[in-house]
């Protein structure tokens, strides 16, 4: 494995424009006037200062999405005038690319060309996809027994909560904002304290394209101070919710207690990939580095947990370490580096806890396993063989650069032990056998199966877990129904008995 300084980049940082929260259509102060400290993890360094909101901050915002959707334009527009706002906005997030780009590589860690390439096209995609399919929302008319003829309306949940992580801050703002909004939904997003400022760029971006005041609002602040705040409240309609099971359950529990709000959850994974003996040894190595290693292993859907054929273990094993061997941690400035720091020193030092418990636990460390440098959060990729399924670091998800490798003979050993996990999001399956794939993905219990690839997505495709991995979609068109209510309207038909 080769490392890179972890150094600032000389490359041009990004202004910081904006840094308050922002509620019908203004940036403004928080209640209490607090600030948090947003922190660059190349560094360890502070960034800049962003507004704390919390419970005040949140009813403010409420209200203003509150009187947006039972009084504004927005939910009574044609889904055409809707949809072209959205693609408004698609296009200034293309024009705005390289500062959104910047601010969550300085925010999460995560590397700048990567999010150039994937995840600003992307984020706008969400905008187009879902500002497309604005005016195609249709109900049904519905033949009744007798004299009555029966039709449905699909009509916008209301106002909306949506609490995004801080693994893919523009991604996940876009997929989840775009299908609310298209569906006509008003709202308030919480953006994870640790990357908070392209949620406030891209809330400035939407006032340019023309969203109306109070439709988009973003209150910049703490789990269990402003995102508790959401969950909880009365005059919140729904809740959308990515990060962790832990949390999850807070969510739904608040939710619950209040006024039984829909609730969205996309939660925790720890997926499995199983590597059969037909397979080509060379993908199957690069498919479980990219399943495991990419975006720092800050990825629910990392296939940490790496099944590999018995026929086939040991030459996987020396080749995963010489990949190691050209794998470039460092500044996620530099377009050399494959591998950034994670985002920040809390979740750096849970990752570096998880390897000690691996090597106290009896697993064979293959390599890596150290802390990079003495500024910033950097972890080297690590590897650990001889793993047992009670292992912590088979159970748990580590969220950070750890790959656990176990090995299994028969595909009945293969779905049991892919499926001995209280998750359910992803798995990925690498064979040449069509009859292996298909038995083994109808077989393993996840919402999101890659055959003979890893990470593949699309706005197009739903993704959502199963078990405790959470329940509903985001993307593709299920992840706009879950902001749509269908009601049910029943008339008489004329000379009915009943008139």
């Amino acid at each position: 494995m080769t490392t890179e300084s972890n150094g600032v980049s000389k490359l041009k940082t990004p202004e910081i424009k904006f840094t308050k929260i922002f509620i019908n259509g203004q940036f403004i102060d928080s209640v209490s006037g607090k600030k948090f400290e947003t922190i660059d993890p190349r560094t360890g360094e502070m960034v800049t200062q962003v507004a704390e909101g919390d419970k005040e901050d949140v009813d403010i915002a409420v209200k203003a999405a509150r009187e947006a959707f039972d009084h504004g334009k927005w939910p009574r527009m044609s889904g055409f005038e809707r949809g072209r706002i959205l693609f408004k906005l698609a296009d200034l997030i293309d024009q705005h690319g390289e500062e959104l780009a910047m601010l969550d590589s300085i925010d999460a860690g995560k590397l700048l060309h990567i999010t150039r390439a994937f995840d600003i096209p992307f984020a706008a995609n969400c905008f187009r996809y879902y500002g497309g399919a604005a005016d195609k929302i249709h109900g049904e008319t519905l033949k009744c027994a007798g004299e009555f003829q029966a039709y449905t309306l699909k009509e916008p949940v209301g106002v909306v909560g949506h609490i995004i992580p801080w693994n893919f801050p523009t991604v996940l703002f876009a997929a989840k904002a775009a299908a609310a909004l298209a569906a006509g939904c008003t709202m308030v997003v919480k953006p994870a304290e640790q990357s908070p400022l392209s949620a406030l760029y891209l809330a400035h971006l939407a006032k340019e394209a023309g969203i109306p005041y109070g439709v988009i609002n973003v209150i910049t602040g703490y789990g269990p101070t402003a995102g508790a705040a959401i969950a909880s409240h009365m005059d919140v309609d729904a809740v959308s919710f990515t990060g962790s099971t832990e949390v999850g359950k807070l969510v739904m529990g608040a939710a619950a207690a209040s006024n039984l709000k829909i609730v969205s959850l996309e939660l925790g994974g720890k997926n499995p990939l199983i590597i059969f003996s037909d397979a080509d040894i060379d993908m199957a190595v690069q498919t479980a580095w990219q399943a495991v290693f990419f975006n720092q292993g800050e990825m629910c859907f990392a296939g940490s947990r790496v099944y590999v054929q018995e026929g086939i273990y040991d030459e996987f094993m020396k080749k995963a370490i010489e990949n190691a061997k050209n794998w470039v941690v460092g500044d996620p400035f530099d377009p050399q580096v494959h591998q950034g720091p994670q985002v920040n020193k809390e979740q750096f030092d849970k990752v570096l806890r998880y390897i000690e418990s691996g090597k106290r636990e009896g697993a064979t460390l293959l390599t890596g396993g150290k802390a990079i440098g003495e500024k910033g959060y950097y972890i080297e990729p690590t590897i650990f063989t001889d793993v047992k399924e009670d292992m912590l670091i088979a159970k748990d998800e580590i969220f950070g650069p750890v790959m656990s490798i176990m090995k299994f003979q028969t595909i009945e050993e293969a779905i049991e032990k892919a499926n001995n996990t209280r998750y359910g999001l992803a798995a990925g399956i690498v064979t040449n056998d069509l009859n292996i794939a298909n038995r083994v993905s109808r077989s393993v219990r996840a919402g999101m199966i890659w055959i003979n690839c890893y990470l593949i997505t699309d706005i197009n495709i739903p993704f959502g877990g199963y078990k405790m991995s959470g329940f509903g979609k985001d993307s593709g068109l299920q992840g706009m129904e879950k902001y749509l209510k269908v009601k049910s309207v029943i008339t008489p038909i004329q000379n009915s008995p009943w008139l």
